[in-house]
């Protein structure tokens, strides 16, 4: 099993910036397993999670790269404080009607939702760990998957380890 490795990075939130980062990343040929950037409690910064294969990628430079980037306020690696990471998919099942209630009880048994009902189809959404996600998608496979999108790795520390952005030294941003 590969050492995987979670960097949280807040930057400004500002057009272009996800770019460079992106930029940084192909440019240095550093082996993205999940990014994923949202807002955050502030309107003017963005977090950003960023996985990557320890093994093949040295994650000190990949901190030391994102530093570079001058909208990037904090990175830290949360791989080792306790966290909690989740995930999200999306999984279109093919799904005749005499299908549907075996199929609507596998997603309670993983405590996902029903989100969408079609003809021949239904549209799963669950969340939770990336092994979550794996074993629902292994028992609905035999019903057949006609389209899935799966969202990155989110995560965050638990209890007092918090990145707060006040900590930040943000003069543009504060």
């Amino acid at each position: 099993m590969k050492r995987q490795h979670i960097l949280v990075a807040l930057m400004e939130n500002q057009p272009g910036v996800l770019n460079r980062v992106v930029s940084l990343f192909r440019r240095r040929a550093f082996n993205i397993d999940s990014l994923t950037v949202g807002r955050t409690e502030r309107s003017d910064v963005s977090r950003m999670t960023v996985v990557v294969d320890g093994e093949n990628t040295d994650v000190e430079q990949v901190i030391k790269q994102l530093y570079k980037v001058i909208e990037v306020l904090k990175v830290s690696e949360i791989t080792a404080d306790p966290n909690v990471v989740s995930e999200m998919a999306l999984i279109k099942v093919a799904a005749s009607v005499g299908q549907r209630v075996e199929i609507a009880t596998l997603v309670e048994v993983f405590r996902s939702k029903i989100v969408d009902v079609a003809a021949d189809s239904m549209i799963v959404e669950v969340t939770g760990a990336e092994e979550k996600i794996e074993n629902l998608l292994n028992l609905l496979r035999p019903y057949g998957i006609k389209e899935m999108v799966r969202a990155g790795a989110i995560a965050m520390t638990r209890g007092a380890s918090v990145s707060r952005l006040n900590e930040v030294g943000m003069e543009a941003a504060g």
